[in-house]
């Protein structure tokens, strides 16, 4: 009640605004200035904190790789043979005096597995298997330099790596392994990183992608699984690598960046707590506070002053006004002051001279109205408060059949038919007795007429603010439009007769999306049995297009249609393919509609599905042909710059397969097609293609498999097809392959290339004498 009264004063509420804009427009500039600033804070953090990030990984890379150099180079001054690399082993370690300063432990390992020379000697692990061990195993496996998976080390339980590079003889001989180990609690490797901070509470991680933490700034912690579930982090261990905004562990929120490393499956993950990041824009926010609420303590007494001094001049115009209504001041009002306050009295004074000057010209508007009516198209009645006509215009006297002089005096409703009368005086009293505009549509009739004429009647009431002075009767005739709407109802009749036979589902909707009209073939679209007009056709189907929800605005905006291929799913899970076509009527109108003409198109797509599968696979073994055979094999090219491990081609040629044709007939030959395909594709992984390249040739594509166990699996298949008899006539009948396989190399361009190395393979198994598998190099090797 109390701030109610203080703001009916025109001087609070000015200062209530001034102090408003003042207020809101300072916290306008200071919500735009802290959110540039903010950004600008962002992005700096973001970009020191992933510098850093790429900063420690490139290090660590190149630590790595010098370890890894180092070693190499060691390694080739060592070919020797294995007997003489037993013997003189720990005189060669007791030389490599340069590699204690890049590892902690070097070892020399023997073709078994078996550590027999160390240095330096105090590491005791001479004498100690490591072939269970999987750098030792994949390196001697790969005959290749590695950098090992992170691990605990027979000596101490220390977590360490293992950087591992092969021995060979003068033969190329594997004859053992030098190896050197990086504890990672050392400062050959990761010490000098984990201490690095970013800011005040920054700290750097250090983890592989199998989610193993080899260091940690802020826990210490090394050789243990990750405990952030962050989303990013969990992205990382997947390849991910970039900067972002998040939340971490204990929901405090970070700026993180991830770094992969080129060297071994590790990423660098830079954490800065977004608090301390952004630390001068919220000091910045705290003293624009303090410094808004000084300038309202001073705007406010300031304002109240100024504006009473405005609003003086205000209150002596009211006055003024006050005293000329009620007839004590007949000279016009006047005051001194700002325009606007003159402006005010002039208009005030310029009103007051209109009144007098309407008073004296309602007789004229009256004159004037009849004269109107007169020349009005429609029907016009004027009667009393009861309902006595006092004047009508010649259409109403040409739709009654009577004058003026005879219809005036007597009752409005005299007029109605018997047959309409109760009830149009029944609606017309309550429609007044509420105040509201009567309408209707019945007949009228005067006593001389012939038939009755339809009307639609509007009735409203004549008053003044003093009293009700009576109603005014608009009268239309009808009779011709009941006639075309007749017309229309037979011609729609007929139309929905034809489109309820139609075996096209159609339905028409309007601007919104409401059914306005639905035949019986479009319930089947539309889904289980039921009342569809008045319901929104998009709220029971969904329509896609290419994989594409078509909505109900891209209906409404677009063109019209004309057999577009979508798929329609209604609200019981039905599936149909569907031709459709749709067309605007009255477009761009208020009452524009849309027509949806729905065919079932499921047969067409199946039709075309089959002849797109004949297209690409052979048709007695149901395998890919020799084009599916080929795009797979250029995809698989394509892919091998991304994959770690190498893509394998094989190619099948059976051997001694005509006889089974010239002598157990083409049905046994085609038979026996048949089993040896499933025999390939029961043999191979999903991933995998098998093809029938052309009468008894067969490829098959091993994507990522590796050349171990692509030979493997090539051995597999030529036992089982050696395997597989068929007996016919008493007769057995078999075959064996000649199976030629090669290597996929990024550097391949050309599927031609590979075939031919694969086809040569082949070849060179039948010069050899057949049933056997030949491994053809790629020219890198």
């Amino acid at each position: 009640m109390l701030i109610g009264r203080w703001l009916g004063s025109l001087v609070n509420r000015a200062v209530l605004l001034v102090v408003g804009f003042v207020v809101l427009t300072a916290l306008l500039v200071a919500l735009a200035g802290a959110l540039l600033s903010r950004s600008e804070l962002e992005q700096q953090a973001a970009t020191q904190v992933e510098t850093i990030a790429q900063l420690v990984a490139g290090e660590l890379d190149d630590k790595l790789s010098q370890r890894l150099d180092a070693l190499s180079h060691v390694a080739e001054s060592l070919t020797m043979s294995e007997a003489a690399f037993e013997v003189r082993a720990k005189i060669l370690m007791r030389r490599q005096t340069a590699l204690q300063h890049l590892f902690d432990g070097v070892y020399l390992i023997d073709a078994t597995g078996k550590v027999i020379a160390e240095n330096p000697e105090t590491l005791k692990m001479i004498g100690t298997d490591v072939s269970n061990r999987s750098y030792f195993r994949i390196s001697s496996e790969q005959l290749a330099p590695l950098i090992s998976e992170p691990y605990r080390s027979h000596y101490q339980g220390r977590a360490a790596v293992m950087v591992a590079v092969p021995l060979f003889d003068h033969n190329k001989r594997f004859i053992g392994m030098l190896g050197g180990a990086i504890s990672l609690a050392g400062e050959h490797l990761i010490e000098e990183f984990s201490d690095i901070r970013i800011g005040k509470t920054g700290y750097l991680a250090i983890v592989t992608r199998g989610g193993m933490v080899l260091a940690n700034g802020r826990t210490g912690e090394v050789m243990r699984p990750i405990s952030d579930a962050n989303p990013l982090l969990q992205d990382a261990m997947g390849g991910f690598e970039g900067t972002a905004r998040t939340r971490s562990s204990e929901g405090e929120s970070i700026i993180l960046s991830v770094q992969q490393m080129s060297e071994v499956p590790w990423f660098v993950a830079a954490v800065w707590p977004a608090r301390e990041a952004y630390a001068p824009a919220t000091r910045i926010k705290d003293a624009f506070l303090w410094v808004l609420l000084v300038v309202i303590l001073l705007i406010v007494p300031m304002a109240m002053w100024r504006f009473r001094r405005l609003m003086a001049p205000l209150g002596e115009l009211g006055q003024q006004v006050r005293e000329r209504h009620m007839g004590v001041r007949n000279n016009p009002v006047g005051v001194s002051g700002s325009s606007e306050i003159s402006q005010v009295a002039d208009i005030f004074n310029m009103v007051m001279d209109e009144r007098d000057d309407v008073l004296s010209s309602l007789a004229e508007r009256e004159a004037f109205f009849r004269s109107l009516s007169r020349g009005a198209p429609i029907g016009i009645v004027q009667a009393d408060v009861l309902g006595r006509i006092e004047f009508v215009n010649p259409q109403f006297e040409n739709i009654i059949g009577l004058r003026l002089a005879e219809l005036s005096g007597s009752h409005l409703f005299d007029c109605v038919c018997e047959s309409d009368r109760d009830a149009v005086i029944q609606g017309w009293q309550q429609a007044l007795e509420e105040q509201e505009v009567f309408r209707g549509r019945f007949q009228l009739q005067g006593p001389n007429a012939g038939s009755p004429v339809w009307c639609q009647v509007m009735t409203a009431i004549l008053e003044t603010p003093e009293k009700v002075m009576g109603t005014i009767t608009v009268v239309r005739d009808i009779s011709h439009e009941l006639a075309v709407e007749e017309a229309l109802r037979d011609e729609q009749q007929r139309a929905e007769i034809i489109l309820g036979v139609m075996q096209d589902g159609v339905l028409m909707a309007d601007t919104g999306g409401v059914i306005r009209y639905a035949n019986q073939a479009a319930a089947r679209f539309l889904g289980a049995g039921g009342e569809y007009v008045g319901k929104n056709v998009f709220e029971l189907v969904g329509i896609d297009h290419e994989d594409q929800a078509l909505s109900h605005e891209w209906f409404l905006g677009g063109n019209d249609l004309d057999s577009l291929y979508v798929t329609l799913r209604n609200a019981s899970g039905d599936l149909f393919d569907v031709d459709l076509s749709m067309i605007h009527i009255r477009q761009g109108r208020q009452n524009e509609r849309l027509v949806f003409v729905l065919r079932d198109d499921a047969e067409r797509r199946r039709q075309e599905e089959r002849l797109s599968w004949e297209a690409t696979h052979d048709s007695l073994t149901q395998l890919l042909n020799r084009r599916a055979f080929t795009a797979s094999l250029n995809k698989c090219l394509g892919d091998m710059p991304r994959q770690d491990t190498s893509s394998v081609l094989m190619l099948i040629d059976l051997d001694h397969f005509k006889p089974v044709n010239d002598e157990g007939g083409h049905l046994l030959g085609d038979e026996m097609l048949r089993r040896l395909s499933d025999l390939f594709k029961d043999s191979v992984r999903q991933s995998d293609t098998v093809a029938r390249l052309g009468g008894d040739e067969f490829g098959i594509i091993l994507p990522a498999c590796g050349m171990g166990r692509a030979k493997t699996l090539a051995e597999r298949i030529r036992a089982g097809v050696e395997a597989l008899k068929i007996e016919h006539e008493g007769r057995i009948f078999g075959v064996t392959a000649s199976i030629g396989v090669t290597e996929l190399l990024p550097t391949d361009r050309d599927p031609k290339d590979v075939v031919a190395r694969a086809d040569e393979g082949a070849y060179a198994a039948k010069s050899k004498g057949r049933n056997r598998v030949v491994v053809i190099p790629a020219p890198e090797q």
